[in-house]
């Protein structure tokens, strides 16, 4: 097993005693906190809250996910491709209203709690999946293009067989960064009373508690850095896997 696997085993043991046995690490977050306040955040379990954020960031960076190749893929087709200038406005709104300006149109319509978050995530992970699936399926080597036509493929089938999993490592990259930016922007959902990590951070600038906020922060942090690293190993992983076609082996990364 070489230095790098090492270091990844080592970060994944490190979070999970983080969020399961928190009171480890009270000693090193002592000088932190105030006279008499306590080190550790109790109001939920840390296991709690990390899985709460994890599931809210998982959940809408799925459906982004679904909403934005379905229209990276219509916008691609002949009968689509006048609609792509629309298309990209449309996945841009969330990169250009601020997360918290979209929990404040929001939650007047359905409330306090993870809904709120949920559509702020959704549409502020679009933008980076749509443009990288619209990248992969349009720079397709032309001579790939041909031979699938020359053996009688349908347009479904070379959407599927062809252009899906050679532009799949470019999808991933997109889904790598929304699913990293919706890690981070989790946090903010606490104001409107969702079960996040933010949760912690907010209790600690309330109460002038640095323990508090470092241990929100902390967490918010491995959990962005260690799935990170696996969507990019799983992008590498697809990148290097060849794909025949008509008999002969096309890299999965026409790159």
């Amino acid at each position: 097993m070489n230095r790098a696997w090492l270091i990844r085993l080592a970060l994944w043991a490190l979070l999970c005693l983080f969020v399961t046995r928190p009171e480890t690490f009270a000693g090193l977050l002592q000088p932190l906190a105030n006279r008499n306040a306590p080190m550790i955040y109790s109001q939920a379990p840390l296991w709690q809250l990390t899985a709460a954020h994890l599931a809210l960031t998982v959940a809408a960076t799925l459906l982004a996910t679904i909403v934005a190749v379905a229209a990276a893929i219509f916008v691609t087709r002949p009968a689509g491709r006048e609609f792509l200038p629309l298309s990209r406005s449309l996945c841009n709104v969330g990169q250009t209203f601020p997360p918290v300006a979209v929990l404040a149109l929001a939650v007047p319509v359905l409330g306090f709690g993870s809904a709120p978050t949920f559509v702020a995530l959704f549409l502020y992970g679009l933008l980076p999946i749509f443009e990288n699936t619209v990248a992969g399926l349009t720079t397709i080597p032309a001579p790939v293009q041909e031979a699938a036509r020359s053996v009688g493929m349908t347009g479904y089938q070379r959407l599927i067989k062809v252009e899906l999993p050679l532009a799949a490592p470019l999808i991933l990259a997109g889904i790598r960064v929304s699913t990293v930016i919706a890690l981070g922007t989790a946090t903010i959902g606490s104001t409107v009373a969702a079960r996040t990590l933010g949760e912690v951070i907010i209790a600690g600038l309330i109460t002038s508690n640095l323990a508090y906020v470092v241990q929100g922060a902390a967490l918010v942090g491995m959990l962005a850095i260690l799935i990170f690293d696996l969507l990019t190993l799983a992008e590498r992983a697809v990148g290097r896997r060849p794909m025949p076609v008509m008999g002969a082996t096309v890299a999965a990364n026409p790159s």
